[in-house]
Parts: structure tokens; sequence; C-alpha cells
């Protein structure tokens, strides 16, 4: 899925905000599901093999929507567009990351359809929905596929009815398997082979009282007792019950139950321990993720504020306050990261992931329910965002013109990295000043998986001459497909200008040696 993040440089002033926006997923889809027991070889992102033994060696290929492309999965065929493109920008050192090119895939929804006796659980079929079985899916972690088949299993023993679109009849019409690699009693080598699958099961009915919760609780035993802590297997992390009726084609209602197993669900990523609700948007290849966010770090000065955008439960925004950046000095403006997001859902796992944080954090930290109208898209930045970054120099001049004393002003004006306080925000820590959420991004560095939509908003911070880009990267989050997330570091153009008044060998100098100042 896009993400979209900025951070700021250090000035012997206050520190301006660093702001991060993830920009809504450009329609990727979920991996299917299925059971087998071992993996092809793992490539690390060291690693150097001919590009034929990159190969998928999917049974289901063609078939299942999910992958685009069996051969090359270390490099796609778009990263060579990517570099082409970024070279055009002046950006000649375009690198792509890859690391498990089989079954990195730790999270998956997955439709359920067919009959008791022959279920169908997988994705639909390109431009239809009619389910594609997929048991043997090579992107799946093979505990997933495990505990797509022992759903299978139970599904066919219990008599429980797939979901029918057309009648709007059955009782099981989704799943959902989400994998956590989160287990401090192994050593960290053997924590992803060892990872347990939280089992999310839709059911068609309004709530627990319907005539057929029984069935839901049989089945949840059956997993439970089949897979759980007390089986040979051990692979089944929980059990919980979602509850959906709606005709259209949204997964999940909004009524959750946990039924058995842990409720807390935690995945260490970026440095910190991570929670995450069933409801939460939770990457689906955590191992990529956290190279991610290791290499964004680098590019966050010390002393940065951080604005979050379309920040989810704020794996972005309190890994980063972690590393210590985000952090109060003496002599220094009170620095902060502020997460903002329009799913209510991600305050509870922000909350619990905060109180797990180092105990040397020293940062004003906030979590913010925005408008979906004022915020998210479905596709890159929304039209407000971008106008803001597009005209980010006249609300500088209009900041500095207006009197100190007139906070109406600064609170009123419309700009996403200042926010309005909401009765679902989360404030933790000292609340920041008003000279510190007033100021203005000096650095945005943007993450996105949707390629086209990236390259949209590229072009149109760029054509502003407001922004310059500075440094760009890709990586593999998505192995058979023609997807690349791709994390891109924007610098406000005034500095750029800053450096056309030195000499053209100093320049060259301080563009490489310090790219954030």
């Amino acid at each position: 899925m896009p993400l979209f993040l900025l951070p700021n440089r250090l000035l012997p002033l206050p520190s301006s905000p660093l702001i991060t926006c993830h920009a809504s997923p450009a329609a990727l889809r979920s991996s299917p599901s299925s059971p087998p027991p071992t993996l092809p070889i793992l490539l690390d992102s060291t690693t150097s093999v001919p590009s034929l033994s990159c190969a998928l060696q999917c049974p289901h290929f063609q078939s299942c929507s999910g992958c685009s492309h069996e051969l090359n999965l270390h490099r796609p065929i778009i990263v060579d567009e990517a570099d082409h493109f970024f070279k055009t920008l002046g950006v000649s050192d375009f690198d792509f990351e890859s690391c498990r090119l089989w079954g990195w895939r730790s999270r998956a929804k997955l439709a359920v359809r067919g009959s008791s006796m022959k279920p169908l659980i997988g994705l639909y079929e390109e431009g239809t929905h009619n389910v594609v079985d997929i048991p043997h899916c090579k992107a799946h972690h093979p505990n997933i596929n495990a505990a797509v088949e022992l759903l299978r299993q139970g599904i066919t023993k219990l008599n429980i009815e797939p979901f029918d679109e057309d009648e709007g009849t059955g009782e099981l019409r989704y799943v959902q398997m989400a994998l956590t690699t989160y287990n401090t009693s192994i050593p960290a080598s053997g924590r992803y082979k060892n990872g347990k699958v939280q089992v999310s099961l839709v059911w068609n009915s309004r709530n627990e009282n319907s005539h057929n919760f029984e069935k839901l609780n049989a089945l949840a035993n059956f997993l439970w007792r089949n897979g759980g802590p007390r089986s040979d297997l051990r692979f089944i992390h929980s059990v919980w019950a979602n509850f959906q009726t709606s005709t259209n084609n949204i997964i999940f209602g909004n009524r959750w139950r946990h039924l058995l197993g842990e409720s807390g669900f935690w995945e260490h990523v970026g440095g910190i321990d991570m929670s995450l609700a069933p409801s939460s948007f939770g990457q689906a290849n955590t191992r990529a993720f956290d190279i991610l966010l290791r290499k964004l770090q680098k590019y966050v000065p010390y002393g940065a504020s951080v604005t979050d955008l379309y920040a989810g439960a704020g794996a972005i925004g309190l890994s980063l306050a972690a590393t210590r950046k985000c952090r109060r000095d003496p002599g220094w403006f009170k620095t902060s990261v502020k997460c903002v997001e329009v799913n209510k859902e991600s305050k509870l796992s922000f909350e619990k992931t905060v109180e797990r944080l180092p105990n040397h954090v020293d940062s004003s930290i906030s979590w913010h329910h925005a408008d979906a109208s004022d915020i998210l898209l479905e596709k890159g930045l929304d039209a407000s965002l971008l106008d803001a970054l597009r005209n980010i120099s006249s609300l500088e001049r209009k900041a500095k013109s207006s009197p100190e004393s007139s906070d109406s002003k600064v609170k009123d004006e419309k700009r996403p990295w200042v926010l309005r306080s909401l009765k679902d925000s989360v404030q933790i820590g000292s609340k920041p000043t008003l000279e510190d959420s007033g100021s203005l991004p000096q650095t945005l560095i943007y993450i996105s998986c949707g390629w086209e939509s990236f390259k949209e908003d590229c072009m149109t911070l760029l054509s502003s001459k407001k922004w310059r880009l500075q440094k760009a990267h890709g990586f593999n989050f998505f192995p058979g497909t023609q997807s690349i997330e791709v994390l891109a570091v924007f610098k406000r153009g005034q500095a750029a200008s800053l450096k056309k008044k030195k000499s053209g060998k100093k320049k060259k100098r301080l563009g490489r040696k310090h790219p954030l100042i």
C-alpha cells in the first residue's frame, strides 16, 4: 500500500514539522492461501542469483489473480521504468531491495464460496466474483496455508455453508489470516518460520445472538483444538469473529468478537513492538516493511517534528519516535510525533503500542482522528494536501506576516499538519507549543506502492518549483506482481535555491554529504 511521509531538518531555530503521509493503497490484491508445509529457497536482499532461478513455480499461476508474473521475482520489469523515471529527474542512484521471494505474505483476506463439501477459499478471478481455490499459494507463509487447510476441513466436518453472493445466504463469507512472528521465547532466527496465525471469520449475521452462532463457536473450537497451543501443530494464535450482513463488497462489518486464544496481536517492526487489532491495516510483507522503516529512519534529522498522515496505528511515526530523533533537546522547541488517521479503530492499537515504547522516548506523541473528506482518497494524495504542498511558500509568507499574538489565525490556517483538537484524539506526554504546531515542513518523505499515482503526484510537486527530489529507493513488497514500494525524499525548493548561490564545486559536495541540511 502506498504510504507517504515527510520529515523536517534542523535549524538554529524552532524545528519545522516532518510530515508523514500514507497515501491510500492502489488496488493491491491479497494473495490466496493454502497448506504447503515447505517453502522454496528464501532470497535475502544480499543474495545474488541468476534471474531464472527466481521463478514463482506456483501451480495456481494464471488461474489466480494474485500474481502477474512468474519469472524474475527479484526484479520486476517496472523497476527499470522507475530507474529511468528517477534518472530523468536527476536521481541517478535509485536502488531496489528484495528480501523473501516466496512465503513472504503474512496477511491475507480470502473469500469463502462453494459448498460445505467442496469449499473454495481464495481470491476472485480477474474481473469476476468467481472465487479461485488456491490450496498451495507460494506467496503465503506456510502456516497461513496450513491454517486455510484446517479451516477447509472444519467447514466440511461441521457442515458450514459458504456464502452465496447471489442469494445472500450461507454462513461464512470471508476469512482473514494474519501471521505474527512476535515470540521472544525462541531465538530471533526461528521466529519467522514459527509464526502463528490469527484467524478472523467473517460470519453472515448481525451479531452473536444469531441462530447459527453455535456453528461459529463450533468452527472456532475446531480450529483451536487442532491448531492451538495444545495441539501437535501449535500454529493458531487466536480466533476472532466479525459480523457482516451488508450486500456491498466491504469485507468487514463493524462488530467484532474475540473467541479464543490471545486477544493481543503484536509484531516487531522498525525497532518497536506494534499492536494490531484484526480491524487494523497491517502490511502484508512485514519483513520488507521493516527494511523500509530502517531506511526511512536515516533521512530523519535529530530534533525533527513529524506529522504522519494516513498513519493507521502509527507504525511509521512511532518507530521514528523510538529512534530518539524526534526528541526535546535543551534550547530547542518541543518536538513531536503526530499520527493522523481516518479509521477510528486504529486508536486502540496506537495506545497499546505507545505503552510499550522504550522509556528513553522523549517526544510529545499524539494520534488524531481526521475526517475522511479532509485527508484520504483512494489513490495518491488528496487534492487539498497537494495544493497545500504546492503553495507552501505563500503559506510561509502569510505566517511570517501575521502577528505572533494572533493565535486564531494560526489555528484556523487550513494546513494538514496543523491539527485541531478532536474528541477522538490521544495526547501522550506534554503538548507541543503553538510555534511547533504551526511551523511548516522542510522535508517531505513520500512512501507509496501506487506507482502511477506516485508519478503523477511527484510531477505535480516538482512542477510547483517549491520542492526538489533528492533521493529515491524501491522495495519489493509484492514479489510476483508488477508493484513496487517507493520511498522518495523531497526537500523544500527554497533550500535548493540557497545552494545555487554557492560555487558549483561546493554545491555538488554538499548535495552528496549533507542531503538533509
